[in-house]
């Protein structure tokens, strides 16, 4: 697996991370704990050294997961947290990054995660109640008493990722970003590159679309959040099919998968931008990581991006209510 260094942080990592959230949380019921621990092991035997959770995945099992299967080679992978989010009764009911609050989920997360550090610490969301002057300060604080090695932002605008920087150098954006979720190319892309700060794109795979195993016959799990996602209406996962046509097509010229054709494609427009795919299957972890072996042409972009300009993609990326807690 190659390497990829963050702007200008100096923290390297795997060219590919491994998301973990939906061996918790978020698709379906969880992954059974040993073939969960067996996936991130198998990971890391593959080249993986990033692996991305956070406190509400669970919430906090999978903080717990990570920190029984990482513990044998802790000192050789990086791991990735948050907090941000207000929990009651283990549901998710707005944001909190007030300083007492970040504090006290880096003391519970390095418990869970059996580690003495947070290698890189996020605010998952931003919280339009605290400045974000006052939580890159109080991550600074932590930094400084060794308890986080590196700070990071999630879904944040232009202006919230200046403020933060100029208080504590922020080493990683990780927001949402794929083929068929470009809004990152306007604006955050080009701040990010002036600033030296790496990109971790979330949902890679536009939530399992971009993979082409799903339909507008598909039917998921009572618990899965695509049940909420506009964008994963039937009508409009039928209208969307022509971005996973045009994904399969240029699949089979290259005999590969729409999955490494997707992740590949992101690979290619910064060197300094780490995707963290998730999965719950061995054979698709496999899959998603053979993407770093597959170098598109400048003229293979270039006929994907030509593609794009005639397929609109149809829905919105979350629902009212989870929109709601993005503030940039």
């Amino acid at each position: 697996m190659q390497k990829r260094t963050f702007g200008k942080s100096g923290l390297e990592v795997s060219a590919l991370g491994l998301g973990c959230m939906g061996l918790s949380f978020g698709y379906g019921p969880a992954t059974e704990k040993g073939e969960a621990i067996k996936l991130i092991r198998r990971a890391y035997e593959l080249g993986v050294t990033f692996f991305d959770t956070a406190e509400v995945y669970g919430p906090f099992t999978n903080e717990e997961l990570l920190g029984e299967a990482l513990e044998p080679f802790r000192d050789k992978v990086i791991i990735a947290t948050k907090f941000g989010f207000k929990l009651e009764n283990g549901a998710m009911t707005g944001v909190d990054s007030r300083p007492e609050k970040i504090r006290a989920v880096a003391e519970a997360a390095l418990r869970r995660l059996r580690t003495d550090t947070i290698d890189l610490f996020y605010q998952h969301r931003v919280d339009p109640n605290v400045p974000i002057e006052e939580v890159a300060g109080t991550v600074k604080q932590l930094i400084q008493e060794g308890k986080v090695k590196h700070f990071g932002l999630s879904e944040a605008g232009v202006q919230i990722i200046r403020k933060a920087h100029a208080v504590q150098p922020v080493t990683a954006l990780q927001s949402e970003y794929s083929l068929w979720w470009r809004e990152p190319e306007q604006e955050i892309l080009p701040t990010l590159e002036e600033l030296g700060i790496g990109f971790v794109p979330f949902s890679p795979l536009g939530k399992g679309f971009l993979t082409g195993k799903i339909d507008e016959s598909t039917t998921f799990e009572k618990d899965d959040f695509r049940n909420t996602v506009p964008r994963f209406s039937e009508e409009n996962r039928k209208a969307n099919q022509a971005l996973v046509d045009l994904l399969g097509r240029i699949a089979n010229e290259k005999r590969t998968t729409p999955a490494q054709i997707a992740l590949a494609w992101l690979l290619a427009q910064k060197p300094w931008i780490v995707p963290i795919p998730g999965t719950t299957k061995l054979h698709r972890l496999e899959e998603n990581l053979g993407a770093a072996e597959l170098k598109l042409a400048a003229n293979d972009l270039q006929d994907i991006n030509e593609a794009l300009l005639n397929i609109e993609i149809q829905g919105h990326r979350y629902s009212e209510q989870a929109q709601k807690m993005i503030n940039r």
